[in-house]
């Protein structure tokens, strides 16, 4: 299953190259090395193209590992989409903190960040890179295009269902961008590429086009649990809109928590995904077999090397008294750990906690700067089940559970508990199933009484930990801002509440410069 992604990603480029040269704002559209009167001739560039949308969040360009990056704003590392995600979501929670200086991460680790933070331009443009090569595939492959160019029946039919896969990841990185920045622009195939400079949408209208994107291609996608690993079905589909629905509150200001439910309960039901026995085992380098993941962005040492995605995870997490090789790395890079109010919130039994490293670490994090200061946690590692190293020591073969069974579980007693419908037992019994495979045993069950909106917020924390979910899981229940104190939250050691406004993070500098049509944040 996995070589199929394998072949596919490989396919990105050696038979397409659609490099963004430059792209530094989204006026500017990715400039391509190939033309339409050529590339199209041959049928297969259409499942090339298609493989670059998904490479997208795993690669950051022409060549591996680095040396022909997608976007110039910033270091191609640096660069990568899963990466900033993963920080723009972990680092200024009560999750993790990173040992560097290099600019704008300090002010990501304190909540201090302003409209000229690189990595937060990184993201903005990572998400906009997505949606203008999704637009043209869109552009390119209808059905008048494909009549054009004789396209035989079996590769229209073909076409057809890699458009859905291509609105889908669309749809993800806007779903991204509403939730990182709120009001952005809203661009789409329909608009002419690189016309005028687009104007500022607002979260309400993107958010209502991402839903309904998702609803019209469910059924052109196949069903849940039947697609090739790696690649969008109605599963996938299913646990996109449960993301938003459950979030929409926060987004449009009117709760959707039983359309969420349902989303969810879609998945579950269909008797395609079971929780994974070995939680660690969710997190490394035959993680591929796991039968708990919905959607991941696969990652192996040969396709797929770069210095983001889980070689940063991986790497990143490892240092101090660490000894690399138990990771199936070269060595370390001395940078994350987690908070303490995160690793306490762990009681003892919980098998979870296993991710956590503290010989050497101290309890409390008085300098962010030093790697010793901060429990250890390389959750993620590039090791097999059975003890064995990854292909590579520097790209591990690990990848990146995006959407999981656990998740759906926890999402479904949330939206019980928000009004969603369903049932209280019903919930009880997930939530008890994943605490089960925690705890070993029943021990670490809890009773209805215990099956609280605070609770779930802290046995998110517990299961999801480093997952790409805590900054949004903290917005919605309240407690990212202006509530909820952590170690070095607001610049301080002991922490400090910050202001409303940061739940939404700044429209970079350089765009609002670039493009006249936005308007910043209020805040900023």
């Amino acid at each position: 299953m996995k070589t199929n992604i394998r072949t596919l990603l490989a396919a990105s480029t050696a038979a397409l190259l659609l490099g963004a040269a430059a792209c530094t704002d989204i006026t500017t559209e990715p400039k391509s090395t190939v033309t339409e009167a050529n590339i199209f001739n041959d049928p297969s560039s259409y499942q090339a193209f298609l493989a670059k949308l998904y490479g997208g969040y795993s690669l950051t360009g022409q060549q591996g590992p680095a040396g022909n990056g997608d976007i110039q704003l910033i270091d191609e590392g640096f660069s990568n989409y899963l990466r900033q995600l993963w920080q723009l979501e972990e680092l200024p929670t009560d999750e993790a903190v990173i040992a560097w200086g290099d600019a704008g991460l300090p002010e990501l680790n304190t909540q201090l960040w302003g409209p000229a933070n690189q990595f937060l331009g990184a993201m903005y443009y990572r998400i906009f890179v997505q949606v203008s090569l999704a637009n043209e595939f869109l552009r390119q492959s209808t059905d008048a295009k494909l009549a054009s160019r004789n396209a035989s029946p079996a590769l229209v039919a073909q076409v057809h269902q890699f458009r859905a896969e291509a609105r889908f990841l669309r749809a993800l990185s806007y779903w991204h961008g509403i939730d990182l920045f709120g009001d952005i622009p809203l661009v789409t195939e329909n608009d002419e590429a690189g016309a005028t400079a687009p104007k500022q949408s607002t979260r309400q209208a993107v958010y209502d086009y991402t839903v309904s994107e998702l609803n019209a291609i469910r059924t052109e996608l196949p069903a849940i649990g039947q697609a090739e690993y790696g690649r969008a079905d109605q599963g996938a589909v299913q646990m996109l809109l449960a993301k938003l629905y459950l979030n929409s509150a926060v987004y449009t200001g009117t709760a959707r928590n039983a359309e969420a439910l349902a989303a969810v309960q879609a998945v579950i039901a269909s008797g395609q995904y079971a929780i994974d026995p070995s939680y660690q085992h969710l997190f490394l380098a035959d993680n591929h077999t796991s039968p708990e993941i919905i959607f991941p962005i696969p990652f192996d040492g040969v396709h797929t090397q770069s210095y983001g995605g889980t070689t940063f995870l991986v790497h990143a997490a490892v240092g101090g008294n660490m000894n690399a090789a138990n990771f199936g790395i070269d060595g370390g890079w001395y940078g994350l750990r987690t908070r303490p109010e995160v690793y306490n919130l762990y009681a003892a039994g919980d098998h979870r906690n296993g991710i956590f490293y503290t010989n050497g670490q101290s309890a409390s994090i008085n300098s962010i700067s030093n790697f010793n200061d901060g429990p250890g946690a390389p959750k993620y590692r590039n090791v097999t089940s059975g003890g064995q190293p990854g292909s590579n020591s520097t790209f591990p073969d690990t990848d990146y559970p995006m959407f999981r069974l656990g998740d759906a579980y926890l999402m479904y007693a949330e939206a019980v508990l928000r009004g969603g419908g369903g049932t209280r037992a019903q919930a009880l019994a997930y939530v008890n199933a994943l605490r089960q495979r925690a705890y070993g045993d029943a021990s670490g069950n809890i009773t209805d009484a215990q099956l609280t909106l605070d609770f779930l917020k802290n046995e998110r924390a517990r299961e999801l930990i480093w997952e790409g979910h805590r900054r949004t899981d903290l917005i919605r229940f309240g407690a990212f801002t202006t509530s909820g104190i952590w170690e070095w939250k607001g610049g301080v050691k002991p922490g400090k509440l910050t202001e409303a406004f940061r739940n939404l993070y700044p429209i970079p500098a350089s765009e609002l410069q670039a493009n006249p049509n936005l308007k910043q944040n209020a805040g900023y």
